[in-house]
This record gives structure tokens, sequence and C-alpha cells, in this order.
């Protein structure tokens, strides 16, 4: 396993800094539509637009418009139809025989048909009395808002292609606290590449500051952490495309003295989209106490692939593959102030991964010691657009002698680039670990406690 690396945000994650990119993606169920009947909106159609969609399309979601009412439903009923068919919606990312997630939000061949059918039968209303909740639980969401947190004043970018900026952010409860939930608000997804909401010690808090008065207008320049040197620097959740938010697992959370700051690190991304103001916010839920106290343990190959940048995908790559595997337990003593003791078992309640545009597949196991395998995350078509933390149904056990693996490929052929400026894909050039959009990264996040 790396020791310190230099880059920042690398840095800050080889130390083990106490995180939690929440969000779980959500998703639904729904039923069989009867045999030899008419379909229907309130019958057939409505539980499984509940359970699976109005998580992302509702007024003000990411979704592009709303389908919470039959008139929305009816109103998008072709693209529906088009978009279910081809399985592009609702989008969802990890494998079915990998393992099973809080909130799958998939289809089931029984789902398509029916949201096909009643397309095709003329969209029927149906009455109200015909409708039944779906059999699934709605999708993990944050239940509450106890704190929100923004941008002391709105920032429009000033570097570009990328322009990474820090903003220090009171944290204004006045007792200990945990984390419990966490969701970011990207205030303009034009050009809003990744959000993390750090967190400053209050013994850390001057040095942050010194930071912020050392440049002129709102906030400072940081690359991938918040800058400083400290040990101590932790982080409570982030964003990236998809990110939707929710509770952390029941019983665990975050901790936060009071005197803290959150420093909010905005990564700004115009190569396609002109400057424009930005005013991200966080959304936190908080308790006073918790069973179990988490972090995020991330996972890449710190000393190859950050440090010395052996990364490399070569320009016209069609399937460029890295792989790491390792087993962090003997580390951890290592870190401090992390609240996992070293040779110990862990459990993980969730898993992410994380690439750029390029990527095409990735997976994440547990290589056990004796010689199974035990898939997290499995992604067969890879998706910038659609990230986030996926909560196991079922906790995972890691044990002392067993190796945390991920792997990552990328297609870097002149048919797989980004669109740049002039609307016309970019020349493919060789790519390595890189905080650009236009780089590459391959790296894990799991949600982790003793």
């Amino acid at each position: 396993m790396a020791s310190v690396v230099r880059d920042p945000l690398w840095r800050a994650l080889g130390r083990g800094f106490v995180v939690a990119t929440a969000a779980t993606l959500a998703g639904c169920g729904g039923g069989t539509p009867p045999q030899g009947t008419t379909l229907t909106y309130f019958r057939d159609v409505k539980s499984i637009v509940d359970e699976k969609c109005t998580q992302c399309h509702y007024e003000g979601g990411i979704g592009p418009f709303a389908l919470k009412t039959y008139e929305d439903v009816l109103a998008h009923k072709d693209a529906i139809r088009i978009q279910v068919a081809s399985k592009n919606m609702p989008p969802w990312s990890p494998s079915k025989d990998c393992t099973e997630y809080v909130g799958d939000r998939s289809l089931s061949d029984a789902q398509i048909t029916a949201l096909t059918g009643w397309a095709d039968q003329g969209a029927k209303k149906g009455t109200e009395g015909e409708y039944r909740a779906p059999a699934e639980a709605q999708a993990p969401k944050l239940s509450r808002v106890d704190l929100h947190m923004k941008l002391p004043v709105p920032y429009t970018p000033t570097k570009s292609p990328d322009d990474y900026r820090c903003f220090i952010v009171d944290w204004t409860a006045q007792t200990t606290k945990y984390v419990t939930g966490f969701r970011a608000n990207p205030g303009n997804s034009a050009i809003v590449h990744h959000v993390i909401a750090f967190l400053a010690q209050p013994a850390d808090v001057a040095e942050y500051q010194k930071l912020d008065d050392a440049e002129p207008g709102p906030g400072y320049t940081c690359y991938g952490g918040p800058g400083g040197a400290n040990r101590r620097v932790g982080m409570l959740g982030g964003w990236a495309p998809g990110s939707l938010g929710s509770d952390f697992p029941p019983a665990t959370g975050l901790k936060v003295l009071p005197g803290s700051k959150v420093i909010l690190q905005v990564h700004y991304n115009t190569l396609v989209a002109k400057p424009a103001p930005d005013e991200t916010s966080v959304d936190v839920k908080l308790d006073d106490q918790v069973d179990k106290e988490a972090i995020i343990l991330p996972w890449t190959n710190f000393n190859l692939w950050v440090r010395d940048r052996k990364m490399t995908i070569p320009a016209g790559a069609t399937n460029q593959m890295y792989r790491f595997a390792f087993d962090p337990t003997p580390f951890f003593g290592m870190i401090p102030g992390l609240s996992i003791a070293p040779n110990k078992p862990f459990t993980l309640h969730s898993a992410a991964h994380h690439m750029h545009t390029r990527g095409t597949t990735g997976r994440i196991q547990i290589e056990r010691a004796d010689g199974t395998d035990e898939c997290l995350l499995d992604i067969k078509k890879w998706d910038f657009h659609w990230q986030g933390a996926y909560g196991f149904k079922k906790s995972k056990e890691f044990h002392p002698g067993d190796q945390l693996s991920i792997e990552c490929h990328w297609d870097n052929s002149a048919a797989n680039q980004p669109v740049g400026p002039d609307g016309k894909l970019l020349e493919p050039r060789e790519l390595n670990w890189g905080e650009g959009t236009t780089d590459e990264m391959c790296i894990g996040f799991f949600y982790v406690t003793q």
C-alpha cells in the first residue's frame, strides 16, 4: 500500500480521511401486468413509476421533467417507451450477478412489458381506486435536513478548462454531532464536475483560513484536496454526476466537533460550457449519538498510479486495463485519528467506483484468503453521468488476509473521445492519472465501520 503521496487529494486519501460519500442510488419495484386486459396508469404503471422514477423525476430534480401525475407520464409516454425498452432508463450501472443493493432501480422484464404495453394500448388512465403502492420501499433519500451549507457568495470560474476552488463554510453546531446523512446540490450542473465536503478540525481551521486570506475573491485554489499540510483532514461527503444523496446506514455516522469548519471543494469544468455563477450547497442530517463511527476507505494504487504516474493509457488503445489488490488492515494503525483498529476485521456497507469519460467497465471485489472471490460492484457499461455509492442489502465482512481488488478498463480510441469546445471529438492523446475531466482515474470508495 502507498505511503503518503504528494498530490493533495490522494495524499489526503492515503492518510485516511474521515469521509462519507453517501449517496446510495435508489430504485423500486412493480408488478406483472394482468394478462388479456387493457393496461391502465393507476393499476399497472403508477406503482412502477413511483418506485423507479420519481426519485429523479420531480420538479427541480435531476430528471429533465416531472413524472408525478398521470398527465406528466402521458405527456412523455413515447419517450418513456423508447427509453425503458432500450434499458437506458432508469439508469442502473451495477450488474445483477454481483450482489444485491438497497434501492435497485433496474426494471424487470415484466415491468418493461407493463410500461411499453400501456403506451402501445393508448395510455389509458383507469381509476385511482386501482392503485396499489409499490411492494418495495421507495428509494433511499436524505430523510431530513438539519444543516444547510452553501458557498459564502456565488462564484464564477476564472480558470479554463478546469478550476478547482475551495470555500470555507461555517459549521454552526455548538456540540459534538454525527453526520448521519449527506446530499450535495450542485448549483450550476453545466459546469460542476464534482463536489467534496472536507472537514477541518478546530485545531486546523487557522491553517485553512490563511490559504483563503492569501487569494483575492471568494475561496482559494486547491487541487484534489483542501490544501494544507495537516494529517487530520476529513470529509463529510461528495457528489459526482448521478449522485442523489441519502441517509447513511442506521446507527452509523461521521463525528464532527464544535468549532470545525467545512471546506467545500468544487471542481468546475468549462471545456464545453461558458463560465457562469455557481452557488453549490450541501445538506446534512445530524444526530447526537451513533453506535458505530464510520469512515470511507478510498481505494486505488497510490504508489504506482498516483504518485509515480504509471497508469498510462496509450492514444488509440481500445481496452486498456489496470488492476490493484491489497490488504489494508495492517496499515490502519498508521493513520492518525482513524476509528478503525489495525489488524482487525471491518464491515463494508457500500461501494462506489469512479473513472472519467473514457472508462468502459469496472469491477470491485474481495479476494478472500481462502482463494474465493466476493463481488462488491461490477459495472459492465460505465456511464460517467450516473455515479454513486451502492449500499449492500447485506453488509460485507473483510478479514485480515483478504484483499480488496479494483479493476478498470478504458477505451481511448478516436471514436470514444469527449467533445471539445468546437463541438467535435477531441483527438486521442496518451492519458494518465489526473484531476482534469479529460484525464483519467481508477478509484473506489467504501463506507466502513469496525
